[in-house]
């Protein structure tokens, strides 16, 4: 008899036709009904969960009488009941590392448009405003030699520091909990307390991942400390940042301009944020890329099939089980 594995988001289709060959596999769709409804039916029988974007926790998987793993297709894992996963013995897997690069290639293209006025401009060319030359209006802020602020030096932190430093001879400062020697030493990055590097970086990047620690990390004192030619950039998680605190920093032109990626509530329906110019907006696509996205399917898929064929995976969240 075949295992049961439950497809939980949207799966790249070859990553799906391995599993249907080896498992029983089951697809959740919001086009089948209630989503959670299905996940509570399902998962009473099923050995293995695949996919990315869903609540997952004891209000949807209580009965789960043989589940082993949820593999997710993510390298965070905030959408996950850690706790009650392990108290399950639920292997939780996730997708780290090959989606760094990508993410940090994201992360800059932030950083640019933002202190540039792209999106803005882009907006401000196709409306037909371009009648005479740019004014101080139009004018951006230089990036090359100036000070880069990362705010988590892990391996996307370092990794959008090393497209700072080696591309646009940028000095870099960090902060993390606790100094990453490892990380900084080959960047020359410099550690500063979280309030040293808001007022003395011209680009402030958060990098961090989503804890109790981390949590409203950046609020209205925060933006006091930044400079006014400050230009601030999230593709941490919305919940890092207090968004009204960061709306109204960029009204009151405390900072000169941010660029999103993540949002405390998505996806983003209707925001302040829509309303100003120097803000740009994108919709969570830090992986977005077919190669990335392909590369984390089938390592989602891997640690899955680790799992169930009685093997470690490579990349658990949490374990120790016997």
């Amino acid at each position: 008899m075949k295992q049961k594995v439950i497809a939980f988001s949207q799966v790249d289709q070859y990553v799906l036709s391995q599993l249907k060959q080896q498992y029983d596999l089951v697809e959740i769709s919001p086009k089948l009904g209630d989503v959670n409804e299905q996940i509570r039916t399902h998962v009473q029988d099923a050995d293995g969960m695949i996919g990315a974007g869903r609540l997952l926790n004891a209000s949807n998987l209580t009965g789960a009488r043989r589940l082993k793993v949820v593999s997710s297709i993510s390298v965070g894992y905030d959408n996950y009941d850690v706790d009650y996963l392990t108290e399950q013995k639920i292997y939780l897997c996730h997708t780290p590392h090959v989606l760094t690069e990508t993410t940090a290639d994201l992360a800059f293209s932030l950083l640019m448009g933002a202190s540039r006025q792209l999106a803005y401009l882009d907006r401000w060319t196709k409306q037909g405003e371009w009648k005479r030359t740019v004014g101080p209006a139009q004018f951006g802020q230089d990036i090359h030699g100036k000070t880069l602020g990362v705010i988590g030096l892990g391996n996307i932190g370092a990794a959008i520091a090393r497209r700072g430093r080696y591309g646009f001879n940028m000095n870099i400062l960090y902060h993390n909990r606790r100094e990453n020697l490892a990380q900084a030493q080959p960047l020359n990055a410099q550690y500063r307390s979280l309030d040293e590097l808001l007022q003395q970086s011209d680009f402030v990047v958060v990098a961090v991942d989503l804890n109790a620690d981390s949590t409203a990390l950046i609020g209205a004192r925060e933006f006091e400390l930044m400079q006014k030619h400050a230009v601030f950039v999230n593709i941490a998680r919305g919940s890092v940042v207090n968004e009204q605190a960061l709306i109204d920093a960029l009204k009151q032109q405390k900072i000169f301009a941010a660029g999103l990626d993540v949002y405390e509530k998505e996806p983003l329906q209707s925001s302040e944020l829509f309303n100003l110019d120097n803000v740009v907006t994108l919709p969570h696509i830090g992986s977005a890329t077919a190669e990335t996205r392909k590369k984390m399917a089938w390592l989602a898929y891997k640690n899955l099939v680790d799992v169930l064929e009685g093997r470690q995976p490579g990349y658990a969240v949490n374990g120790g089980f016997a």
